[in-house]
């Protein structure tokens, strides 16, 4: 698929998206009574969905891995490398399972809720915007800073 025209391309990644959208919705996972039922234990059958998911995930990755696939997007072979725990990502962590759990939307179902004409969905998904771009925002304030006391300790040597 590396070859063919962007438009080939990009419409198959977008096909498959309507199709994932459409399992996840067949799954009850843009459910918001289903999804808190789940959180507050009432109702597991989406546990048994996600433990499918990680299952049929966790195969493929190992398939991946030895039979060397590559990326349908650039023909480049997948490569799975290790990334180190960083507590920095504690906070945005509680904060997504916070707003989980208070919306009752996962960022990740949101835009197969929206096809589905569940259009309070948009408020969550503008907030999921603003987020993500104060986490951007914040990590270059950071960096930033970063760079300008080690400006400052390297003119001071």
């Amino acid at each position: 698929m590396n070859n063919s025209s962007p438009l080939i391309r990009n419409g198959s990644f977008l096909l498959f998206g309507v199709v994932f959208g459409f399992l996840l919705s067949r799954a009850g996972a843009t459910d918001p009574a289903l999804i808190s039922s789940l959180l507050l234990f009432e109702n597991l059958h989406l546990l048994w969905v996600i433990a499918t998911a990680v299952g049929v995930g966790a195969i493929l990755n190992l398939l991946a891995k030895q039979l060397k696939w590559r990326s349908l997007a650039s023909g480049e072979p997948i490569s799975f490398p290790h990334k180190p725990f960083v507590r920095a990502l504690i906070p945005g962590a509680l904060l997504f399972g916070v707003g989980w759990g208070l919306t009752g939307v996962c960022p990740g179902t949101a835009p197969a809720m929206l096809g589905e004409g569940q259009w309070f969905v948009g408020v969550v998904l503008i907030g999921i915007v603003l987020g993500t771009w104060l986490v951007g925002f914040i990590h270059h304030i950071q960096i930033k800073r970063q760079l300008q006391s080690r400006d400052m300790t390297t003119a001071n040597r």
